[in-house]
């Protein structure tokens, strides 16, 4: 089995350094042992599960999500149905997020309606609905 440095980890999993750094504070990726020299040692498979958490990221999992969902990768026994009721629940606080992205889409549309774009800033409808008559 070869081993990797931060660097090589990094340019492989297509990640900047700091990212491997913060994902091994965060316990996303176990902390590695190190050469005499100090640099640390991956092992080839950390590749792969840097991908999974990229994957993952991009899905809307945030990485507390993402922890236990490599917890439960680890356990044999965790049953497919645990994993899919994870997605499930992530999917319900997308629709949420979608919901209320179009209340302020609606909002920001009527208030883009209340302005002709002339005028001084000072009559602006925008920014009266927004903060009232106060001047800062």
């Amino acid at each position: 089995m070869t081993s990797l440095t931060t660097g090589q980890l990094a340019k492989r999993a297509n990640v900047n350094v700091e990212t491997i750094r913060y994902y091994e504070r965060r316990g996303i990726i176990p902390e590695p042992p190190r050469r005499e020299s100090g640099y640390r040692q991956y092992p080839d498979d950390a590749v792969a599960r840097i991908q999974f958490v990229k994957r993952a990221q991009e899905l809307g999992f945030t990485l507390k999500e993402i922890q236990e969902l490599l917890n439960l990768r680890v356990d044999p026994e965790t049953p497919c149905a645990v994993v899919k009721n994870r997605t499930d629940l992530k999917i319900m606080d997308i629709e949420e997020k979608l919901r209320s992205l179009k209340r302020i889409k609606k909002a920001l549309n009527q208030l883009a309606a209340s302005c002709s774009g002339r005028g001084p800033v000072g009559d602006c409808p925008i920014l009266q609905a927004l903060g009232g008559d106060r001047t800062w």
